[in-house]
C-alpha cells in the first residue's frame, strides 16, 4: 500500500478513469437526478437530486451541444458518467457517449457509474456499442448479493477484467461485510474504488445520526481508516486487485483544483496557484449600448467585452488608461467555471 501525490492511497496501482480524474481531466457528466435507488447517504444536492435533468461540471446544459462546449473549455481527456442512474435515460446516457466519442475521438475515455437495480446484459452491450471504456458498479451490499454479483458478472462479455470494479462509500462499521463482498466478487473485476464518507445537506440527518465527524467537520470519523483497513487485507489475501482509497482532500484539493486549472479563462485574466481567475473590469450594467460601444473603441485591442456577464475585460497595462478617463475599474477575483462564482471584488 502506497501514498500517492494526490493524497490517496493504493495498493497495486489504480483504474485508468481514477487516474485521469485525480489528474483533473475528467468532465464530470451527470445525465440525471433519478435514480433507482433512494440511499440514505446519497449526498447529491437538492438541486441535482431526483431531478431530470444534464450537468457538465458546473453547467446545466440543455443539449448535447452544451455538454460539448464544456468539454472543450475544460480541455477534458475523458468524461465520468454519473447520475442518479445513467440506466433511467439509458437512450440519452448513448447518445451523449456517442457524440463524446465522435467529437473528441476513441482515446476520449469515458467511465459510467451504475446502481445494479436496472443492470441487464442488452444494456451493457449498448453501452459498449456505444463507447464507454470503464464500468463501476454501486453494489447496495443488501441481502441480495448473488443477485448483484450476477449482474457485475454480465459486464465481462463486453469489458476485459482491469475495466470492470465497483465503487463505494466507505461505512467505517460496514468494513467487514464490504470485503466479504469484495472477496466473492474479485475473480470478476480488476479494480475498487473506495470513497471517504461525506456529509452534505441531504444526508446530514442520516449521517449525522449515526456516525461521528471529523474535526474538519465534513468527513465521517473511521472512514479513512476503514478504508485503510481494507487496503491492508487485499494486500494480506494477494488478490490482485487495483484498490484506491479517495479521500475528501483527494477530490478538493487535486481532483477538483486540477480540474479548474485545466479550464480555459476569457481574455486578459490571469491564475491563481489555486487555480482561481482574476480579471479587471469595467462594469457595463448601469451603460447605455452607445456608451459601451464607445469604451470599446477607446481600448480596442487591449480588451475584451464579456457579454454574458455584462463587463468589459481589460488588459492590466490598460487600466491606468481607463481610471484617468474616469471609469470605474474592479478587480474581480472568480472560479473559471461555467458558474464564475465570485471570489473577491475590489475597486481599483
Amino acid at each position: 500500500m502506497i501514498k500517492t501525490k494526490f493524497d490517496s492511497f493504493c495498493c497495486n496501482g489504480f483504474a485508468e478513469g481514477c487516474r485521469l480524474c485525480v489528474q483533473g481531466k475528467k468532465l464530470v457528466l451527470f445525465v440525471t437526478g433519478k435514480c433507482s435507488r433512494a440511499c440514505a447517504y446519497c449526498s447529491l444536492s437538492n438541486k441535482r437530486k431526483n431531478k431530470d435533468i444534464i450537468w457538465a461540471n458546473e453547467r446545466e446544459c440543455k443539449s448535447i451541444k452544451d455538454v460539448l462546449e464544456e468539454a472543450r473549455a475544460s480541455n477534458s481527456k475523458g468524461a465520468g458518467i454519473t447520475g442518479g442512474d445513467p440506466l433511467i435515460v439509458l437512450n440519452r446516457t448513448i447518445k451523449l457517449t456517442r457524440a463524446l466519442k465522435t467529437n473528441f475521438g476513441k482515446s476520449f475515455h469515458l467511465h459510467i457509474y451504475l446502481p445494479t437495480n436496472l443492470v441487464t446484459k442488452e444494456k451493457l452491450r449498448k453501452l459498449k456499442k456505444a463507447g464507454v471504456d470503464e464500468v463501476r458498479f454501486h453494489p447496495s451490499l443488501s441481502k441480495e448479493i448473488c443477485e448483484e454479483i450476477s449482474k457485475i458478472k454480465l459486464s465481462k462479455k463486453f469489458w476485459p477484467r482491469k475495466n470492470i470494479g465497483i465503487e463505494v462509500p466507505m461505512f467505517p462499521d460496514k468494513k467487514e461485510d464490504l470485503l466479504n463482498f469484495i472477496i466473492q466478487i474479485h475473480p470478476f473485476i480488476g479494480f475498487v474504488n473506495l470513497n471517504e464518507l461525506e456529509i452534505s445537506d441531504t444526508n446530514f440527518n442520516y449521517i449525522k445520526s449515526r456516525y461521528k465527524l471529523n474535526e474538519d467537520t465534513y468527513t465521517i470519523k473511521g472512514s479513512k481508516e476503514a478504508g485503510l483497513w481494507i487496503l491492508k487485507q487485499i494486500e494480506k489475501k494477494q488478490l490482485g486487485l487495483k484498490v484506491h482509497l479517495c479521500t475528501a482532500r483527494t477530490k478538493n484539493l487535486f481532483q477538483y483544483k486540477n480540474r479548474i486549472k485545466l479550464r480555459k479563462i476569457m481574455p486578459f485574466g490571469y491564475k491563481t496557484e489555486q487555480g482561481s481567475v482574476r480579471y479587471f473590469i469595467i462594469d457595463l450594467k448601469d451603460y447605455k449600448k452607445r456608451e459601451i460601444n464607445d469604451i470599446v473603441r477607446k481600448f480596442k485591442g487591449s480588451s475584451f467585452l464579456d457579454i454574458d456577464r455584462e463587463r468589459i475585460i481589460l488588459l492590466e497595462s490598460s487600466v491606468k488608461k481607463a481610471l484617468k478617463q474616469g471609469y470605474k475599474v474592479e478587480r474581480v477575483e472568480e472560479l473559471p467555471t461555467f458558474d464564475a462564482i465570485e471570489l473577491e471584488r475590489e475597486t481599483i
